[in-house]
């Protein structure tokens, strides 16, 4: 197995990113989601033109994992987007990996990039918000040491699809 390494973003990235984004979204969401919403989050270059945002601004900052010179997979980090947080409190914006890569090692080395990088920033803790029905995803974050706070359950809009969501929280240090 080749060993996934991690770097900041370029904005050469984006549209590797996106593609990423839109291949992992299409194989969570099948099942989940009509087909014809799932459609509508296949847009490879409104993702691209976000990501490309995302890199220029640093907001959220992007992190992404290399399995040699192919991106497999990649993070958005930055201070929680949530109203009434503390300063000290970022959120995982986005963490992706490629199908071809699930259980392989990528989401951990980009969380563990991610962390690095929150704690650079001052955060103590951490939050994810994750679509309730995406397991693959409970799970991962779950195993990385984050507790599903009940309380926060709420419904999204992501690409005109209602998503019913909940977050995530740990603290940063390990």
């Amino acid at each position: 197995m080749s060993s996934i390494t991690v770097r900041p973003a370029t904005l050469r990235d984006a549209k590797a990113i996106a593609q990423v984004h839109t291949a992992s979204a299409l194989e969570v969401y099948r099942g989940l989601v009509p087909d014809d919403q799932l459609k509508s989050m296949s847009s490879v270059e409104k993702r691209q033109a976000y990501w490309r945002e995302a890199i220029e601004y640093c907001e959220p900052q992007v992190q992404v994992a290399m399995d040699g010179d192919k991106i497999v997979g990649f993070v958005g980090f930055d201070r929680s987007r949530d109203e009434k947080s503390r300063p000290t409190t970022g959120e995982i914006w986005a963490i992706y990996a490629a199908p071809t890569h699930w259980d392989k090692g990528v989401g951990l080395a980009l969380w563990d990039a991610a962390r690095d990088g929150l704690q650079e920033e001052g955060c103590t803790t951490v939050t994810a918000w994750v679509p309730l029905r995406n397991e693959r995803a409970l799970r991962f974050h779950e195993m990385a040491g984050f507790k599903r706070e009940m309380s926060s359950a709420k419904t999204n809009l992501v690409g005109g699809v209602k998503i019913e969501e909940i977050r995530l929280k740990r603290t940063v240090h390990a």
